[in-house]
């Protein structure tokens, strides 16, 4: 196999690379403000040298500017997750939003270096009425604060710059209320940069990298490995196909990725992650400094894993499909909204004629909605109910129904009908309640923003076990996996 370029970066100024390499691969797009001041000239220094490192081990392709970067990515997988990065105030884009940020885009002409909103929402009114079921009528609010949002999230991005007046103002319907933006073309053109041209697709497969099959090159199963792990907070073995998996059993790739990122391997019998000692290589810190959801769901993965070691031979334990599984269901739901006319067919995608063969998926334990209804009850009674908050002290299992949204976005479990199954990167937070500080004059749990000793995030637990593929984390009689 040919070996992909490991970073040519002196040890000294390793540490300085590494968290270059992790800001582009955590921010959409770097600018002069965004993410703050100053980390533009920082990722500039080692632009180069990044974007050989990461088209040789990843496929990544990087566009570096003085006034902007971003990376380009290789898709192997479609993601729901993927849509976070559209979203405003933690609320993930819905359809409406996500159509409306397109039809925006489109609307941009090149020759304009500056437009009103007034003037951009005739223009975008006409095509957003043309799709059925869209629309945009600007009487109804639910469809202006999707503009809104929409207007922010461009904003926040450097593809307008806001000259005079206020977005909010024009919301509001003021009589002469509008907002002046000038528009930079440059980073609208490079928010939007699909692997083909949309109207030679039939499907939304044909955004994704083809599977590897029998003639696919070393180095491009390689690299789709090594996406993985960046990608994905753990990659299981039994979720990925037999070449990749047999990869990633090997230490020298995963160091690879290791070395160029500065995160910690960590390994078990099921599967591999790179965890992140300082917290930030992440979209989403667990526990990290939440309220009272996130914390009850951290609480609840110490009693789910308290009864896996009292009723392990007892549990039912049942197939739990990972992404690859799953594929084709989600290709199935996303192209049902696709158009039909407008497709160039003599210049089609076709679907390669091998498909993506995984293991099968993995056996893992249920929980079942009553044992948890308990284990929310026994939280509540041993803090107090008034520990949760005024917003949840009544409501136990709705708490409950966050907190389980909460880990099923994170993926340390799974819903299924009568309960969740639980994955086995849940098991590295079995000690977290004694990582949560309580309150020294009531002895409760502090579900307030926490000021001095933060709980581990998701990428890190504070006592990780030794390297090794040996062990399974579900299994009560190994090594505990404290997180």
């Amino acid at each position: 196999m040919a070996k992909a370029t490991r970073p040519r970066v002196p040890d000294v100024d390793l540490g300085t690379y590494q968290q270059a390499v992790r800001r582009v691969l955590t921010c959409d797009v770097i600018t002069a403000s965004r993410p703050r001041p100053g980390v533009l000239d920082q990722v500039l220094f080692w632009a180069d040298q990044m974007a050989q490192d990461l088209r040789a081990l990843f496929g990544y392709r990087l566009i570096a500017t003085t006034d902007h970067v971003r990376l380009v990515r290789e898709l192997d997988l479609l993601d729901p997750t993927q849509r976070q990065v559209f979203a405003r105030k933690g609320r993930s884009f819905d359809r409406r939003r996500l159509a409306y940020l397109c039809l925006v885009l489109a609307s941009f002409q090149r020759s304009r270096v500056e437009i009103s909103l007034g003037d951009l929402v005739r223009r975008f009114t006409p095509l957003a009425n043309r799709i059925q079921g869209l629309g945009y009528e600007p009487t109804d609010s639910s469809h202006k604060a999707a503009l809104v949002d929409v207007a922010h999230w461009l904003l926040e991005r450097g593809a307008l710059h806001l000259s005079d007046g206020s977005v909010e103002a024009w919301a509001r319907g003021g009589e002469h209320a509008d907002a002046l933006f000038d528009i930079d073309h440059e980073i609208c053109e490079i928010l939007f940069r699909p692997s083909r041209p949309v109207q030679h697709l039939h499907s939304s497969a044909g955004l994704l990298n083809d599977p590897p099959g029998p003639d696919t090159a070393p180095e491009r199963v390689a690299q789709r490995a090594r996406r993985l792990l960046v990608e994905y907070p753990v990659v299981y073995y039994a979720d990925v196909e037999p070449e990749v998996a047999a990869l990633l059993r090997t230490k020298g790739l995963v160091q690879e990725v290791a070395r160029l990122t500065g995160l910690e391997v960590e390994r078990r019998a099921e599967g591999v992650l790179l965890a992140d000692p300082a917290g930030n290589f992440t979209d989403r810190a667990f526990p990290g400094r939440g309220g009272a959801v996130t914390r009850t769901a951290g609480l609840l993965l110490a009693q789910i894993a308290n009864h896996f070691e009292e009723s392990w031979a007892a549990l039912t334990h049942l197939p739990a499909p990972g992404p690859l599984h799953e594929q084709a269901d989600l290709v199935a739901r996303v192209d049902a909204a696709l158009p039909r006319e407008g497709v160039v067919a003599e210049l089609a995608w076709q679907r390669p004629e091998h498909a993506p063969h995984p293991a099968e998926p993995a056996t893992v334990p249920l929980v079942e909605r009553e044992r948890l209804e308990g284990m929310v009850a026994d939280l509540f009674e041993e803090f107090g109910s008034a520990s949760f908050t005024a917003a949840w002290q009544n409501d136990p299992h709705g708490l409950l129904d966050a907190a389980l949204d909460l880990l099923g976005d994170l993926s340390l479990v799974r819903p299924v009908p009568g309960g969740v199954l639980v994955t086995p990167a849940a098991l590295r937070y079995r000690n977290i309640q004694g990582a949560l500080p309580e309150r020294p004059d009531t002895g409760l749990l502090p579900f307030g923003p926490l000021t001095s000793n933060p709980a581990p995030n998701f990428e890190q637990p504070p006592d990780p076990a030794p390297e090794t593929d040996a062990q399974s984390t579900f299994d009560p009689g190994t090594e505990d996996v404290a997180p």
